[in-house]
């Protein structure tokens, strides 16, 4: 586990919001500008000579290479440090954006490209949102998600306004592209040094014991929020993959209007809705939220003007400010604090998985029926598993509806886990209790889809 040297746990009345914080929500706002740039990725490959599916293929390989890693990266986080790990991931989400700005051809040098950038981007965010939770109470930790996340809203505007000026003003090209990913280099490169002051004084301490990803997985398995996960990757697919092409193809414009309209719901809606997972419950946030991105995607089914993707936009904001740090809390909560960073890791990872698998299968159903079925058969599927979680979790408790400040923040108290016997399978054989854990999570705040002493959608 990271913690800070010479830091005791801030009194509740104390703001977490600190100057710590608001560093971090910086970073994660120059990330996701960073992110929304890529949006015209689709773009490249048709410049390149590629297909939707030749995309959607990329773009799975990358997402498949970021799984593979993911499935190391929370040994590496909860062995190594998030401050270690974090320069890492930054290097590697740089050198990433280098090759994808430099191919020339749909070759392996635009695969790998796209693979790092993936992994890079994939543990930047878990780094973040790993560092977050270990600064703040678990009750807390939904709202503390959402605040710093809504920063990626504004990135999203920003990353969307900028990719648009930018194939407004450069004629279609070479130069284009290396402009476009130089940018998202240099942002990511500005990202590293934010890093790195608001990690200076971090001292990491390795648990006492490490388990490989999948045993750890099948122990603290989060439930029926991975598929909702999965869901967040295809809704991603949809949305930051393919809608670009679909626009184009409409004589649409570019994607500013429909970013625009979808950061500007998802950053009121998440401020409206911070403390909601106190009030309303999680469960029935993910339950909104998913409704929220099937109406989106059949709403985009009709539209024949730019102005039209607003209302779309609208619903699919509404739904990812919801989801992300419910998904997110609920996900990594079910591990204790010595192996968050692996449960966090794994819950991002199945969000990742969610586009590997659907990216190609869409890809697919455009090349053959067009984007209408496409759009279709995303809400379809989507509005399935809304009625399943929904049912599924009806009568679960919601640990956050009934916070206990003053107590641990990390006891699993609503189900006994599976206790693991040889060859990593469950025992009915009781587990000896191991020591205490030699330095106990301190209570502090910082983050969102990003972060703040520890740090990072």
């Amino acid at each position: 586990m990271t913690t800070t040297a010479g830091t005791t746990a801030k009194p509740e009345s104390e703001t977490v919001y600190d100057h710590l914080f608001w560093l971090a929500y910086v970073a994660n706002l120059l990330l996701v500008t960073a992110n929304a740039l890529t949006f015209r990725f689709a773009e490249f490959v048709s410049f390149l000579g590629g297909s939707e599916e030749m995309t959607g293929r990329i773009v799975g390989v990358g997402i498949l290479g970021g799984l593979v890693a993911r499935m190391l990266l929370g040994q590496i986080i909860d062995g190594w440090g998030v401050r270690r790990t974090w320069i890492g991931a930054s290097l590697l989400f740089a050198l990433g954006c280098l090759l994808m700005a430099t191919a020339e051809n749909l070759g392996i040098g635009i695969y790998a490209g796209r693979i790092l950038y993936t992994i890079g981007l994939g543990s930047m965010f878990a780094c973040s949102i790993a560092h977050i939770q270990s600064r703040v109470p678990a009750w807390r930790r939904t709202e503390v998600l959402g605040a710093l996340g809504s920063s990626g809203f504004l990135g999203m505007i920003l990353g969307s306004q900028i990719g648009d000026v930018l194939f407004e003003l450069l004629p279609q090209g070479g130069p284009l592209y290396i402009t476009l990913f130089g940018l998202v280099g240099a942002l990511g490169l500005a990202y590293l040094l934010i890093v790195a002051f608001i990690t200076r004084n971090d001292v990491h301490e390795r648990p006492s014991e490490t388990h490989p990803a999948h045993r750890l997985l099948f122990r603290y398995w989060p439930g029926p929020v991975v598929l909702v996960a999965l869901m967040m990757g295809m809704g991603f697919a949809v949305t930051t993959v393919f809608l670009t092409r679909y626009t184009t193809e409409m004589g649409l414009g570019g994607l500013r209007t429909f970013f625009t309209a979808y950061a500007l719901s998802a950053f009121i809606v998440r401020i409206i809705s911070r403390t909601w997972n106190r009030t309303v419950g999680r469960h029935r946030m993910i339950v909104m939220g998913l409704l929220g991105h099937a109406i989106g995607h059949l709403l985009l089914v009709p539209i024949t003007h730019e102005w039209q993707l607003i209302l779309p936009a609208v619903c699919c904001g509404f739904g990812h400010a919801l989801l992300f740090p419910c998904v997110v809390s609920l996900g990594a909560e079910r591990f204790p604090h010595e192996y968050r960073g692996t449960g966090t890791t794994l819950t991002l990872g199945f969000v990742d998985l969610g586009q590997v698998m659907f990216a190609p299968l869409l890809g697919r159903m455009i090349d053959q029926v067009g984007f209408h079925a496409m759009f279709v058969t995303s809400a379809a599927i989507t509005f399935a598993v809304t009625v399943f979680y929904g049912v599924a979790t009806l009568r679960s408790a919601d640990s956050d509806l009934a916070p206990n400040p003053g107590g641990t923040d990390d006891v699993l108290d609503e189900e006994p886990q599976p206790v693991l016997g040889p060859a990593g399978l469950p025992s009915t054989t009781p587990e000896p209790a191991g020591p205490a854990s030699p330095c106990p999570e301190p209570a502090f705040a910082c983050a969102g889809d990003g972060s703040a002493r520890r740090s990072a959608g």
